[in-house]
């Protein structure tokens, strides 16, 4: 595990970007796992303003995402498609026929998750995983269980996940009680996993996932056991990793 401090939220997000954009540098081919929120929306801001740079090139990636809120279409505000879209695709030049974001829409949603969990093999998985962490610790949408779910899968969403979500939506009717997610088996298989954690009030769980015990009551804690993760924070964030003893570059 690997772990780099930044001062400040613009830092955070730079250094974020630069790795990312070193994986496509390195493997123009490559396979991005992306996620959304805000916490990874400087990241993309610095991606496309190095691709109208000319620095940088999306034609070749293929990307998957996280996860979807169900019930909401493509073109949905709130829905990740749209966020991917708005933040990061229409702005740079992949080839949209190449990312992929779970149907928020399907009828099937067990078929669903089955199908997207082929997509991902049939890419050859993921080469990096871009995460960002909730406040109870769940990655993606794996919420705090009794056990890891491994594949795609569909969630009850937590009321504090649905609490955080309703300031994006007009009035708490219509925040989504659902989402479709990769699983942790399936977050586990990327080659590379990195997590993006600004704010104090991060600092808990941050310490908690990595150094507390491994358990699905704080989901994050999973990948403590990954052979290859890099951990990307603002100083408030990394706070308690500091005082726990945790090597921290800068």
């Amino acid at each position: 595990m690997r772990v780099y401090r930044a001062e400040d939220y613009k830092a955070m997000s730079r250094r974020a970007a630069s790795i990312i954009a070193a994986q496509v540098m390195q493997k123009p081919n490559c396979v991005l796992g992306l996620a959304t929120g805000s916490t990874p929306v400087g990241a993309y801001e610095q991606l496309v303003e190095w691709y109208k740079q000319g620095d940088l090139s999306f034609k070749e990636v293929s990307s998957v995402n996280l996860d979807e809120y169900l019930g909401l279409t493509g073109d949905h505000p709130q829905s990740y498609r749209y966020f991917m879209q708005k933040n990061l695709f229409d702005h740079v030049d992949i080839d949209v026929a190449k990312t992929n974001v779970p149907s928020g829409m399907a009828e099937d949603a067990e078929a669903e998750s089955k199908r997207y969990e082929k997509v991902m093999a049939d890419l050859g998985g993921i080469d990096l995983q871009l995460l960002g962490m909730g406040h109870n610790g769940h990655i993606g949408f794996n919420e705090p269980a009794s056990d890891f779910p491994i594949a795609t899968h569909v969630v009850d969403l937590a009321e504090s996940t649905i609490q955080a979500n309703a300031r994006f939506f007009d009035s708490m009717d219509e925040v989504p009680r659902q989402a479709m997610t990769m699983g942790i088996g399936s977050i586990r298989k990327a080659k590379k996993v990195l997590v993006v954690v600004s704010g104090e009030g991060k600092a808990d769980i941050v310490y908690r996932a990595f150094c507390g015990p491994v358990t699905p009551e704080v989901p994050a804690s999973i990948l403590q056991l990954h052979p290859d993760v890099t951990i990307v924070g603002d100083r408030a964030a990394l706070a308690k990793l500091e005082e726990a003893g945790v090597p921290v570059c800068d």
